[in-house]
């Protein structure tokens, strides 16, 4: 399983940056998708870890292991669910957030292997794929946060 405690350092760095908006690169601020990022992650684990593991059944998925291989999401070709995307207009509080998102991470790595959840795109992922899912998610955001701040300065 991939490690996101790295991703989450590093989305935590950019917190300094948060206010810090590039329109040619995105359409949102930084503070957005480290936001937008926390919430996938503990939104996503909720589902697994209150998913019913018997009800998992693996089917291959083309684009699910053309993703998983390259290890990157193409840039504007999907639109978030309303579940994962920001709504306040004040900047959050971080810590708790960060927080909550480690405690979520420790409860999808005491999960069962084939609790799941339903992409969208990708179908069923266990366990396994969760973690794979969420940790180049996390560095789609990244890239995106990194562009904006290397464009912006």
């Amino acid at each position: 399983m991939r490690n996101l405690e790295p991703s989450l350092e590093k989305l935590y760095s950019f917190i300094q940056h948060a206010d810090q908006l590039n329109s040619s690169i995105s359409s949102v601020n930084v503070a957005w998708h480290i936001e937008h990022s926390l919430l996938v992650i503990t939104k996503i684990i909720e589902t697994v870890v209150n998913s019913n593991p018997d009800k998992y059944e693996w089917k291959f998925d083309i684009k699910r292991s053309y993703v998983f291989l390259v290890g990157k999401f193409p840039r504007g070709k999907a639109n978030a669910p309303e579940i994962v995307i920001p709504k306040q207009l004040e900047q959050p509080n971080y810590d708790i957030l960060f927080a909550n998102t480690r405690e979520a991470i420790k409860n999808l790595e005491s999960a069962n292997p084939n609790q799941y959840f339903t992409h969208p795109i990708f179908g069923k992922l266990n366990k396994r794929h969760t973690f794979i899912m969420l940790d180049i998610h996390t560095k789609h955001h990244l890239d995106i946060i990194e562009d904006i701040i290397s464009q912006t300065l």
